[in-house]
């Protein structure tokens, strides 16, 4: 792959990342903002100290949340395109689109979901500000595990399917990769900062929000990029009769 393709394939990823934020950001929108509202009229309604606000709640909700998802579209898009330059054709014998396909969801799974089972998100009013560091560094160290065991997975699979075969290599990767994660979260710490009082209800609704914004995201960027990448990428089909007609001739 020459850098001209490379650098298609960025800027076509790119695009389609920017098209699933504003997808993701309807859904912020309408599911995960309310759900923030009730979280600061409960802190608000249970907090002595009132702080001045540098940025509106209107404009955070608004010009500050687009923002926000659009560039975390764009840059995401960007680097799940160069993921996808390297993944073509060392994955199985998959095109464009299914290729797109599996990256995007084993980023969902990687990226976001493993750490979200182990540290789900939270609405303002939940969470200590002094261990915010803590919590933190938690994440995205459960974040970059989830990532190098799904990298470790795949290889481990690849390296099994001669002996074992494609689905039987598949399960063991799989599986181990389970057991890597379960032991990941039995060791790291957990985090339990839930006000007294607070709705559970709320609670379990923003979550659901989160996952839903995170799930259109990726889904939708698996899709578009799938079907840009595919005109840029020549199908297996295509480019094996491109290398066939010489020798035919």
């Amino acid at each position: 792959m020459n850098s001209v393709t490379i650098r298609n394939l960025l800027v076509r990823g790119m695009l389609a990342g920017l098209a699933a934020g504003v997808l993701a950001l309807l859904v912020a929108y309408l599911l995960g903002e309310p759900q923030v509202d009730a979280a600061i009229a409960f802190e608000e309604a249970h907090s002595h100290e009132h702080e001045m606000e540098i940025v509106s709640r209107g404009v955070q909700s608004t010009a500050g949340l687009a923002t926000g998802v659009l560039v975390y579209g764009v840059a995401l898009g960007g680097i799940a395109a160069l993921a996808f330059c390297f993944a073509l054709g060392r994955i199985g014998r998959f095109g464009a689109r299914a290729t797109a396909a599996l990256l995007s969801g084993a980023a969902l799974l990687a990226v976001y979901l493993v750490p979200f089972l182990k540290y789900p998100a939270n609405p303002p009013s939940v969470g200590d500000p002094d261990t915010i560091g803590k919590r933190t560094a938690l994440y995205f160290l459960m974040m970059l595990l989830g990532v190098l065991l799904a990298v470790a997975a795949t290889i481990l699979g690849r390296r099994l399917a001669p002996k074992l075969g494609n689905w039987y290599a598949s399960i063991a990767a799989v599986a181990a990769f389970v057991v890597a994660i379960g032991l990941a979260y039995a060791f790291l710490p957990a985090v339990n900062e839930v006000p007294h009082g607070f709705s559970a209800t709320l609670l379990w609704q923003f979550r659901l929000s989160a996952i839903a914004i995170q799930l259109v995201l990726w889904t939708a960027f698996g899709l578009l990029f799938g079907h840009l990448a595919e005109r840029v990428v020549p199908t297996r089909s295509a480019a094996t009769a491109v290398e066939t007609a010489p020798a035919a001739s």
